[in-house]
């Protein structure tokens, strides 16, 4: 069968749904690929790049979605490209189905199988699909470079001989595939970056990432990213409340501000009001991810970039993904081949439409004449719920001190019974052994037992344990050796003069490493 891929009619789209390497991996599926001569030219794919891949060049939309058996591409289909759609014919492409019932319709009465890759489920398996992360990424990532380009300073601080400049505040709004980008993008930039998720078990992956999570004092439990299939559930109008009231605390000391808060099939969430922008420094911007949807922010303009009166600027671009069409291509391209692999078990250039697979069903919108959108929700869970952690006890002082006495106790009844083990094993051996051979054993005994002590009691502030422990067990041994280094056997001196040196060489070189693995967590 064929798959074709046209030129995206969209006003400005210019990703490209198919690229020659992603060509060549579904040759190897069994598939014949076209391309509508010029789709790939804007994301910097040439006609002559497919042709030496192995792809068909066709002249004119209509030649290809009449000679193709699968239509991949980007954006949702026009009406026009509806018209030209036929029965048992696929389309692949995001779709929005929730929001396009009109072509949903189309599609259907024409009976095409309709899949849209904004609706693949969110489960492990899926990760290789999941278009709307790989475009979310690069929105993220794309969103962070406007701001910087619309942004006045440095984002890293820098001290320079014609003075000082601080570093830029970022915050961004939503940690989800986008906002994770943006905050790595912004840290790696050298910003003092922040972030906000209504979801409070994205907060380690925030915090792993060099950014400081926004924490509310709000007492009421959130909804766990699991029952939502990872993403943000809507909230209660006292949290809601409670988010602005720190967003405008916060606003007047935060230069940049990237929004991603988004729930799929529902408007944007207004999340940055005006009061929030009038009390912003000039200069200041503004990057809102969710102007398709209506912005988070109460200015944004969808698909314009403004400023305001008090010297904000504002940016409510929807085409990120497209102003880096090359990457993005890529990345879609893969996803759809990924999809095609998966309905190509045979690898024989026959797609099988199982609707008994989670992700091709979830996927799936319309298929034989019938409108299949909703999907039921997958067998499998998107993600495993967090268990619930309980508070711990605040234990009373009378507690605490119940509990020392005890640990003390404890610790004493150890030891007392180490010692008695020890003293019956000395006798035992005493019994026995020369009263010479007694004299010298005692003595290597307690240095046993003072050295352990010496070195499990060494605190690791700076070092690793492991370091700490090989470095308090050398200079026990330098110590040893430093005594016996005057003696007056010649023997005596090489091997005490060789334990200094190879112990010395071991505590030295402990702390050049332990500075080494220091500074890798230290900004330059």
């Amino acid at each position: 069968m064929k798959i074709g891929a046209p030129n995206e009619v969209f006003p400005g789209e210019d990703r490209v749904a198919m690229t020659p390497a992603s060509a060549k991996d579904l040759q190897k599926l069994g598939y014949e690929c076209l391309i509508e001569t010029g789709a790939g030219h804007s994301a910097g794919f040439s006609d002559a790049a497919y042709e030496e891949a192995g792809v068909t060049i066709m002249k004119t939309p209509a030649a290809l979605w009449k000679a193709a058996d699968i239509v991949a591409k980007v954006r949702p289909p026009s009406l026009d490209e509806t018209k030209r759609m036929r029965k048992d014919q696929t389309l692949i492409s995001f779709f929005y189905p929730a929001q396009n019932a009109e072509l949903m319709e189309a599609a259907n009465k024409k009976g095409s199988t309709v899949i849209a890759m904004d609706m693949v489920p969110r489960i492990s398996r899926a990760q290789k699909m999941d278009a709307l992360s790989s475009m979310a990424n690069i929105a993220g990532y794309r969103a962070v470079i406007e701001a910087g380009n619309n942004f006045g300073r440095f984002f890293t601080g820098q001290v320079t001989a014609a003075g000082k400049v601080p570093p830029a505040k970022v915050l961004v709004v939503g940690a989800g595939v986008a906002g994770l980008a943006a905050i790595g993008t912004a840290t790696s930039l050298g910003a003092i970056t922040y972030a906000f998720d209504v979801r409070p078990e994205v907060a380690e992956q925030v915090e792993s990432m060099g950014a400081e999570f926004v924490f509310l004092d709000f007492e009421e439990e959130q909804t766990d990213g699991a029952a939502t299939g990872g993403y943000a559930a809507v909230s209660s109008p006292e949290f809601a409340a409670a988010q602005l009231a720190k967003f405008r605390e916060i606003a007047p000391d935060i230069d940049i501000v990237i929004t991603t808060a988004l729930i799929p099939g529902r408007d944007a969430p207004e999340l940055w009001t005006k009061d929030m922008v009038d009390s912003m420094k000039p200069g200041s911007v503004i990057v809102d991810l969710a102007a398709e949807r209506g912005g988070n922010c109460k200015l944004t303009v969808m698909d314009k970039k403004i400023v305001t009166d008090n010297g904000v600027t504002i940016i409510g671009y929807t085409d990120f993904p497209s102003r880096m069409a090359a990457q993005s291509s890529t990345l879609y391209s893969t996803n759809i081949r990924h999809m095609m692999t998966d309905l190509t078990p045979e690898k024989d250039g026959v797609p099988n439409h199982n609707m008994e697979d989670d992700v091709i069903r979830g996927a799936t919108a319309t298929h034989q004449g019938e409108i299949t959108f909703p999907p039921p929700p997958p067998k499998v869970a998107a993600i495993a719920a967090q268990p619930k952690k309980e508070a711990p006890k605040e234990l009373t002082p009378e507690e605490k001190r119940a509990e020392e006495v005890a640990a003390f106790k404890a610790q004493t009844k150890n030891q007392v019974t180490l010692i008695a083990v020890g003293a019956a094993l000395l006798l035992a051996i005493g019994l026995v052994a020369p009263a010479s051979f007694m004299q010298h054993f005692i003595v290597f005994v307690l240095s046993v037992f003072i050295g352990f002590q010496v070195i499990w009691g060494v605190a690791h502030s700076l070092h690793t344990p492991l370091m700490a422990v090989t470095n308090a067990i050398s200079s026990i041994i330098i110590l040893g050796a430093l005594t016996q280094i005057g003696s007056g056997s010649a023997l005596v001196v090489i091997l005490a003069a060789l334990a200094v040196f190879m112990t010395g060489i071991n505590i030295f070189g402990g702390f050049l490493v332990t500075r080494r693995m220091l500074a890798m967590f230290q900004k330059s």
